[in-house]
């Protein structure tokens, strides 16, 4: 009988590539990995992996189980999904991936109202790059994962998640007094995420059909960083509404042409999306969105 455990290491390597990666990424040893890959092929009757090069690929009836395995998994999670329907009980332990401004934005506040609805539920929360967040969930890294998606720019879509929509998120150029448009502070220094992230991508493209290329001189995927070097006059950006956590902004804001709207999102494996634990959190995780924007918040725009 093929081992389940195992079945999750063949599917990693197909996913991750290398013996040491799939090591690295379950804190195996890459032995112990090696070991419980030929043991897998023991139980298969059949070989699984072939060299090629330094690297091993897998065979075609190694696609084959890494096939079967995918449902495998799905079926065990929508099993633990229905007995803990059976149980009607919110415990647990949901794994939830976020990114920065919807964990300085929405988790305090969700935790708050966790703690006195659910107090037999766990959330552990990990800030994830949201390019990679999604392959995560799919990769059962995490449970789930607040997302977002630009203008124009349409996150990956993955059909083992599903997708719920939590909040629009309006971006905003923060700016020194006297700035009233993105067009003036095209002469002025930027700070931007990091090359390669959507959000990045899309602060160039919209400065570029403003008519300028922006003059990025510090690249930090830190918020609070982009926060500070604004409010010490050294630098302007493109900052979402989430950054302030339901408090009053502390730099000049100015409305963008068009008044754009990110989408943050959750996403869960459509296998386990139905357990009561998952639909909790979602629920709480909404609640916090309405609750904040429900808070009195100083109105920082210009005019």
């Amino acid at each position: 009988m093929l081992d389940l455990r195992r079945l999750r290491l063949l599917r990693e390597l197909a996913r991750l590539g290398t013996i040491a990666a799939v090591a690295e990424h379950l804190a195996f040893s890459p032995s112990s990995v090696s070991q419980q890959l030929a043991q897998l092929e023991r139980e298969a009757g059949t070989r699984l992996l072939q060299k090629s090069g330094r690297r091993v690929r897998l065979t075609a009836e190694g696609e084959l189980v890494v096939a079967h395995a995918e449902r495998l998994l799905d079926q065990m999670e929508r099993l633990e999904t229905e007995l803990a329907g059976v149980r009607d009980a919110v415990a647990g332990t949901v794994r939830l991936a976020v990114f920065q401004s919807a964990a300085l934005g929405i988790v305090p506040r969700a935790l708050t109202l966790l703690s006195s609805r659910h107090p037999q539920l766990r959330v552990e929360v990990t800030q994830h790059e949201p390019e990679t967040a999604l392959a995560a969930v799919w990769a059962r890294e995490f449970d789930l994962v607040i997302a977002e998606e630009y203008p124009h720019h349409a996150a990956p879509r993955l059909a083992e998640l599903d997708r719920e929509p939590l909040v629009g998120d309006a971006i905003r150029l923060g700016a020194p007094a006297g700035i009233d448009s993105l067009e003036a502070a095209a002469r002025l220094p930027w700070v931007m995420e990091p090359r390669g992230t959507a959000s990045r991508h899309w602060a160039e493209q919209t400065c570029r059909v403003a008519g300028f290329e922006p003059d990025v001189r510090f690249e930090t995927a830190d918020l609070q960083a982009h926060i500070r070097l604004i409010e010490a006059g050294h630098a302007v950006a493109l900052l979402p509404d989430l950054v302030w956590a339901g408090r009053a902004p502390s730099v000049h804001l100015v409305e963008l042409a068009g008044a754009p709207r990110r989408t943050v999102f959750t996403s869960a494996r459509r296998a386990g999306r139905d357990s009561a634990a998952i639909r909790a959190v979602r629920g709480i995780l909404a609640d916090a969105v309405e609750a904040s924007r429900r808070a009195p918040v100083r109105d920082a725009l210009l005019g």
